[in-house]
């Protein structure tokens, strides 16, 4: 990544629902650990797993160069509404925005469907009087005397973090520029959030859930970056630190704690990055990222090596993980779907006798039943422990030793002698459950986005994620696995690969017909600058890339598509030829006699992503023999197998090891299903392939020519 010191190291953290993630890379080695995500003070796990890892690398903190983090603080602060006391300014006659959403209905046939509670409630919503039209022509001109009389009642009520959003203001800022020069002159210590600099984008439910989800987190988040930073110092880490952001960028901690809701997907976009990384090395062009932890599976299309992404994303589904039951956030994100589905997802029998399993999470506190913290009640790892999958005196690389006894009980209680059937039967309707649970949120993603996944690769990672890939992938049809060095830890890897980048955005309207070539060149050049700027704050001497996309639809149609016009001149027949070309790819036609409108401008500046060195061909293949062994249930064949096991690190370049077989390591267990082959690839990845005499000589032929 550009600016590392070469004789300093990288630190990545990332902090899970479970486990905290910290990987150091230094002089050309890595050193990982997992420790339990703290709660109470979530900076303890970093400081003991950055001891953990300078102590295998026989460094102290003071050789790390640069700390990148990501963090799932802000979204567990939205998801449990654990955020400050905030109030909402907005628009006189649009302060149930927030609560009305947009009237659609999630579940069409729930009669008795209810819709989330708004962030705010209606007491901590204020209006002014004031109007920005749709044109950002000034309808009715703010009154300071009437922000002054508000700022006395938001002084009195004791906020501690206000967000503004007016109707309109990403067309003119002036009226929420007054609205907080006024609130800081009554109230210097106010955490205030302003929409036309958090989300400066068109639909107003959107952007205003936006700035308040922003405002709700800032101090919290604040207040937590500057204790990590002073005690990372403390121990011996005085240096700069990092934060990964939801679009698969790195932002400054300054910038992180201005806009705090850009880091609510920043944990799985660092696994979205880690997973296009490994692709680039094997030349992969459509791809599947897996990514299973203690909490959740989050699962990304990349495609041309490139990690899906999106403009708006929802946080804390309330309903089923149903598109549309959760808050909308309208920054840039890397697309991806995230559903209740890790280790730590905990399982109960309904009321109509039917397994369920997520999204309730025992965590790290008290964890599954196995941990022996005061867990009761079964998770899906001790499903796994029970079906043979892990080693209970070897997980966490030996850190833990787990308890199958209290696996066995907690399954047996609570889901076997509800429905009359053995633990072991338990535990494996426990794990198909989760496993259907992901294939089908898999399955629903790739139809969203026109895709069949029977091509595909998938790249598994993450703690959990190699236990069941080999079974997703049956599941799928997807026929070859990847699994990268460093798996159960690849988040935190991600952030070592990821470049400083920014994207900033505008929305203003306007129909090809009334094309102004001059006005968007202007619009270019400010946005281009903003994204800059906020790049060179994080490095201010490495090459920069710039990328810009507008969103475009047809007249008449409710949403956009992104096109890339990075390389096009600002005309018309420039952006309609793009438009249509990509409207055609997506739906195979185009419309006539209709005109193109362009909705929202984005320019994204970043540094140079590393080039990763390609994964070379195998020179020669080999069979490899286990030495020891243990009882694993294959869930293909519904009972108990033999199953070789072998260390990671015994597998040389080119052994191959048939299924079904354990693959250890300390972070993580692959687990290769009857009828699968394994091999180690020049890079580490262990490839997972079908064991069939056909699928065999084409996997291996095409291996050794690659």
């Amino acid at each position: 990544m550009s600016g590392a010191a070469s004789s300093q190291g990288n630190l990545g953290a990332d902090i899970g629902g479970t486990f905290t993630d910290v990987v150091l890379e230094i002089g050309g080695e890595s050193y990982s650990a997992k420790v339990l995500t703290t709660y109470d003070a979530p900076e303890r796990a970093i400081i003991e797993g950055m001891h953990r890892v300078c102590a295998k690398a026989g460094v102290t903190p003071a050789a790390i160069g640069r700390i990148i983090h990501g963090t799932t603080l802000a979204t567990n602060a939205l998801i449990e509404r654990r955020g400050a006391k905030t109030a909402l300014i907005t628009t006189e006659g649009f302060r149930d925005v927030i609560e009305m959403r947009t009237e659609s209905r999630f579940e069409q046939y729930d009669l008795n469907l209810t819709l989330p509670q708004p962030l705010l409630p209606r007491n901590r919503r204020y209006t002014l009087r004031e109007r920005v039209a749709a044109s950002g022509k000034t309808l009715i001109p703010l009154r300071r005397e009437d922000v002054v009389a508000l700022a006395e009642q938001i002084s009195e009520a004791g906020y501690e973090s206000v967000a503004v959003g007016l109707i309109h203001s990403y067309l003119d800022p002036s009226h929420e520029r007054l609205v907080r020069e006024v609130l800081l002159e009554r109230m210097p210590g106010l955490a205030v959030s302003i929409s036309s600099e958090v989300s400066p984008q068109m639909r107003e439910y959107e952007r205003f859930n936006t700035v308040v989800a922003n405002a709700y987190v800032k101090p919290m988040m604040k207040r937590y970056l500057a204790s990590l930073a002073a005690k990372l110092a403390g121990e011996g880490a005085d240096c700069p630190i990092f934060l990964m952001h939801s679009g698969g960028g790195i932002m400054s901690l300054e910038g992180a704690a201005e806009f705090p809701v850009r880091l609510v997907e920043s944990g799985p976009a660092g696994g979205a990055i880690y997973a296009a990384d490994v692709a680039a090395r094997f030349g992969l062009d459509r791809v599947l990222s897996f990514d299973m932890g203690g909490t959740t599976a989050k699962i990304c299309l990349i495609k041309n090596q490139t990690p899906k992404t999106s403009r708006v994303f929802e946080v804390a589904r309330s309903y089923r993980f149903k598109k549309g039951s959760g808050m909308p956030i309208s920054i840039p994100v890397i697309d991806m779907v995230e559903i209740g589905a890790g280790g730590g997802s905990l399982a109960q029998v309904d009321s109509m006798r039917q397994i369920r399993v997520g999204p309730e999470s025992a965590g790290s506190e008290p964890g599954p039943a196995c941990y022996g913290r005061g867990g009761m009640r079964p998770a899906v790892t001790d499903a796994d422990l029970l079906l043979g999958k892990i080693d209970p005196a070897n997980f966490a690389g030996g850190s833990m030793v787990l308890d199958v006894a209290a696996s066995r009980g907690a399954v047996t209680a609570a889901i076997g002698d509800r429905l009359g059937m053995t633990g072991e039967t338990a535990a494996f309707g426990i794990v198909e459950v989760v496993d259907e649970n992901m294939a089908n949120a898999a399955r629903v993603h790739a139809v969203e986005n026109g895709e069949d996944l029977s091509g595909y690769t998938m790249i598994a990672f993450g703690g959990a994620a190699p236990l069941h890939a080999g079974r997703l992938c049956e599941k799928l049809g997807i026929a070859r696995l990847l699994v990268p060095p460093g798996a159960g830890v690849g988040s935190a890897i991600g952030f070592l690969r990821a470049p400083f980048s920014f994207e900033a955005t505008r929305s203003v309207y306007m129909r090809l017909a009334d094309f102004d070539a001059s006005l968007v060149r202007d619009l270019l050049a400010e946005l281009e600058s903003e994204a800059t700027s906020f790049v060179r704050s994080c490095d201010a001497q490495a090459p920069l890339s710039v990328e810009t996309k507008v969103h475009m639809r047809y007249v008449g149609q409710g949403w956009e598509i992104p096109i890339d016009v990075s390389r096009a001149p600002p005309t018309i027949d420039a952006y309609r030829a793009l438009f249509e070309a990509e409207y055609a790819k997506l739906f195979s036609r185009t419309v006539q006699g209709l005109d193109i409108e362009i909705t929202v401008w984005a320019v994204n500046a970043s540094t140079a992503k590393a080039v990763p060195a390609r994964a070379e061909g195998l020179s020669a293949l080999a069979p490899l023999t286990a030495t020891a062994q243990r009882e694993i249930f294959d869930p293909a064949l519904g009972i108990r197998v033999t199953a070789g096991v072998f260390a990671r690190a015994e597998i040389a370049i080119g052994r191959i090891v048939a299924g079904p077989c354990a693959i250890v390591e300390d972070e993580t267990t692959i687990i290769v299903p009857s009828g699968c082959a394994a091999t180690c690839r020049s890079d580490g990845c262990i490839e997972v392939f079908k064991q069939s005499a056909d699928a065999v000589e084409a996997r291996l032929a095409d291996m050794i020519e690659a």
